[in-house]
């Protein structure tokens, strides 16, 4: 029992000294227990400890305690989807993030970075659904075209100097060569300087070092029912809904949230598994090793009600079975 409080002492030390000498990355202040999160995260700017005023919380409680708080606002998160297919799941997330951020500035801008690849795959925003969905005014939206990742990561750099914008989006396919830790870092580092996230958008991505303390792994989840005073709607589809599950972060502290957004308040909240709809269909076949589930009834034939067959009908094997068939000599 000593020896685990003198490692955990040891490891406290040696995070302090790490973020002393970063400079700006988040410290854990005080000794997390074995059963709580780390909630005394505080964001270090220019080597001086500033309050949590720099973190963004989402507004659901158990996602906000693992991540210590909510998201860092200046600095370089990441949000992964691991198939194209779940391109726009990632986007809506990284969306959402964005309308909470713009609630309080009507005339934000944001500045949405990709490539001609990631147009072409997952296609454009949509102008209609921002403002309906998000309350981000197509006008607020600027779209910019690179040809190649790391012309995409470069605008990105500079744009986060850039006062006027609130949130800078990039989003980039795969794992380029671009994209290393030295990459991230330099993103990070601006960010922080300006004091504004940038949200690096993945799509079809595997998981590699980087400078973001934080990684969200986005994918679809099914809708619920819409609720109504009288209860769940039958036949209804509910609000948007994401699964987000936490790759990396500064509380290293795992977890898995099915998350619903509110296009009405622009708020996120967590769904509970009761909520989803019963009579979903698997997606996927059985495991090997188990008994098969029961056969589909099959198509209902209507049959002549004489066991006559009738002129030109074979008689079936039920009529004449094997074992009464006369055998042949030799």
């Amino acid at each position: 029992m000593a020896t685990s409080a003198v490692a955990r002492d040891v490891v406290f030390a040696l995070r302090q000294k790490i973020a002393k000498i970063e400079g700006t990355l988040p410290e854990l202040l005080v000794l997390p227990s074995d059963s709580t999160a780390p909630s005394g995260i505080l964001v270090r700017r220019n080597g001086l400890a500033s309050s949590r005023d720099f973190l963004l919380p989402t507004g659901v409680e158990r996602l906000d305690e693992t991540l210590g708080g909510g998201l860092p606002k200046a600095a370089l998160t990441e949000i992964h989807g691991t198939q194209t297919r779940n391109a726009g799941a990632a986007a809506g997330l990284a969306l959402c993030l964005v309308s909470l951020m713009i609630k309080a500035k009507p005339g934000a801008l944001v500045l949405w970075i990709g490539t001609a690849e990631i147009f072409r795959e997952a296609g454009l925003p949509y102008a209609g659904g921002l403002e309906w969905l998000f309350g981000l005014a197509p006008e607020r939206l600027l779209i910019a075209e690179a040809p190649k990742p790391t012309d995409a990561l470069w605008i990105a750099e500079e744009a986060a100097r850039i006062d006027e914008l609130t949130a800078v989006i990039v989003e980039l396919r795969g794992n380029p060569r671009g994209l290393d830790l030295t990459a991230t870092r330099r993103l990070h580092r601006r960010a922080q300087e300006a004091g504004r996230p940038v949200l690096l958008l993945r799509q079809s991505a595997e998981p590699e070092p980087t400078a973001a303390p934080v990684r969200l792994i986005a994918s679809p989840a099914p809708a619920s029912l819409r609720r109504t005073l009288a209860g769940p709607l039958a036949g209804s589809i509910g609000p948007p809904a994401v699964t987000v599950e936490i790759g990396k972060s500064r509380a290293a502290l795992a977890g898995k949230f099915i998350l619903e957004w509110n296009p009405n308040a622009h708020t996120l909240a967590e769904r509970r598994d009761e909520s989803v709809p019963e009579n979903r269909v698997a997606v996927v076949s059985p495991s090997r090793g188990r008994a098969d589930p029961a056969a589909a009834a099959g198509t209902v034939l209507a049959f002549r009600p004489t066991s006559e067959p009738a002129p030109g009908d074979q008689p079936s094997r039920e009529q004449h079975p094997a074992h009464r068939r006369p055998r042949r000599a030799g």
